[in-house]
Order: structure tokens, then C-alpha cells, then sequence
């Protein structure tokens, strides 16, 4: 590699000769535009737990394990003839270009909601040109986390007018879902498939009020999520200094620890 070369032409090199048949690494050779995904949806999660945590070396490490993989993607797009990097930074060059004439352009507009109208009409017009479902909801990716699909879902449809004005219905919705949750788990044969179904139509229910208080689901649960982990994990170290084993302890001597380490949590705040 030449001293010369930007850093992006060095990664794009490096990525070549791990793909090079003979000589590159026996386990990138094997991986297929299906076998990166995981990997893929899993860095995208690294550098959202990094920004979480502010450790902004961590930040600039991860984003760079993410930057690969898009230049995963971009060999094994020039290998089958598909696309390369330069296609891609191209294409999305391209299309922030377009869908930004107030910023590239003399176009303007009257207001921020102008702007976001413009923004949904420019990708119905590339959904149209390349024949896709025009449905309001097209595009919403399946492999989102399935409380912001939710969120993303209801947005789309509130854009159309289908939605609620006032919090009153709204509430009475996620209320009608836990009576039917309630319905489903009270029968002498609970069947655990309209359990689910309905549990699912709850934490819909949930997620549509969560937006209406303008809360991102998404953003809550692990903000809930962490909170719990921190607060139990304190409760693991009290049990422990007292000299006991948590497998020992009632739910009832463990849920005293949880108050008091709650209450302990509260007055530092």
C-alpha cells in the first residue's frame, strides 16, 4: 500500500486482498452478502451502546468496524459485478442531493413540515421509478427492533391523518389490549398463540402512546433496561457483602434489597 493513498483507498486495498483467492484469509472468502448481516446489525449496535456510554474512543473504533462493513458489502457487490464503493458513495451523494434542494439548490421552503413533505414525496418518486409497493409503508426495513418498526409504522400512518388527536383513545387502547391479554391468560385452556397475538397488539398499543408523549419506544425500554441491570446488579453485591448466596435468598428478603438500593439510588440523585 502507497504512503500516498487516503486512508479510504488503504481500506478498500486491505478488503481486496482479504477477498484475493489465493492468498487472502480463509474466513472472508467464505462470507456472502446473507453471512455478513449479523455482523453488520451488530456493529450498528456496538456504536449505538458507544455513543450511549460517551466513550468517544470507543465511538471512532466502532464506527470504523461499521465503515467496513459497508466496504464488505462493496467487494463482494465489484466481485459479482453488481456495484463498488465508489457506486455507493456515488448513489448516496446523489440522493442527499436531490432530497435537499433547500440546501444544494434555489428551491425553498415555507417551514420545517414543508421541508419533511418534501423529503417523503422525493422517496414515493424513487419507490415509483424503480416499480416498487407504493404503499405509505413500503420500505420499512423488517429487521428494525420491533418496538421502533412500530414506532416508524404509526408515524407513517399519522402522516395520512390515520391517528388520534387527544391521549383519552389512545389510552383507552393500550387499556382494551391488557383486558384482552387479561381475556386470553384467564382461560382454563390458555391458547399461547392468542396470547402472543395478543401481547403483541399491547405493546403496540404501548409503543402508539409512547409516541403520542413524544418518548421513543426504543430509547425507553433501554433506558428501563439499564436501570434494571444497574440496580439488580447492586442488589448481587449487597447479597454478597452480607454473606449469602442469591440462590438462597426469598423473593421477599430480595425485594427489600431492591428498595433500599432503589432508595439509596434516589437520594444521590
Amino acid at each position: 500500500m502507497s504512503k500516498s493513498q487516503r486512508p479510504i483507498e488503504q481500506l478498500v486495498e486491505i478488503m481486496a486482498k482479504l477477498r484475493d483467492p489465493d492468498n487472502g484469509c480463509p474466513w472472508d472468502l467464505k462470507q456472502t452478502f446473507a453471512t455478513i448481516v449479523p455482523h453488520t446489525l451488530e456493529e450498528a449496535y456496538e456504536v449505538a451502546d458507544a455513543i450511549e456510554q460517551q466513550n468517544w474512543d470507543d465511538v471512532r473504533e466502532e464506527l470504523g468496524d461499521l465503515l467496513f462493513q459497508v466496504i464488505f458489502y462493496s467487494q463482494l457487490g465489484k466481485e459479482q459485478g453488481l456495484f463498488d464503493f465508489d457506486d455507493v458513495v456515488q448513489g448516496i451523494n446523489e440522493k442527499l442531493t436531490r432530497r435537499h434542494p433547500h440546501v444544494f439548490s434555489d428551491t425553498e421552503f415555507a417551514s420545517e413540515a414543508d421541508i419533511n413533505a418534501n423529503w417523503e414525496a422525493e422517496k414515493a418518486k424513487e419507490r415509483s421509478a424503480k416499480g416498487e409497493d407504493s404503499s405509505v409503508l413500503a420500505n420499512i426495513p423488517r429487521a428494525l427492533p420491533a418496538l421502533t418498526r412500530a414506532d416508524k409504522i404509526q408515524k407513517r400512518c399519522a402522516k395520512h391523518g390515520f391517528d388520534w388527536d387527544t391521549l383519552g383513545p389512545v389510552l383507552d387502547k393500550v387499556q382494551e389490549e391488557i383486558d384482552e391479554v387479561l381475556e386470553e391468560v384467564i382461560q382454563v385452556s390458555p391458547d399461547q398463540d392468542r396470547i402472543e397475538e395478543e401481547m403483541g397488539d399491547l405493546l403496540f398499543a404501548v409503543a402508539n402512546f409512547s409516541r403520542h408523549v413524544q418518548v421513543k419506544p426504543e430509547v425507553a425500554l433501554q433506558r428501563a433496561n439499564q436501570k434494571f441491570e444497574r440496580r439488580f446488579r447492586e442488589v448481587e453485591k449487597t447479597v454478597l457483602e452480607r454473606g449469602k448466596r442469591l440462590d438462597d435468598c426469598s423473593l421477599e428478603y430480595l425485594d427489600a434489597i431492591w428498595d433500599e438500593v432503589k432508595r439509596n439510588e434516589l437520594k444521590t440523585k
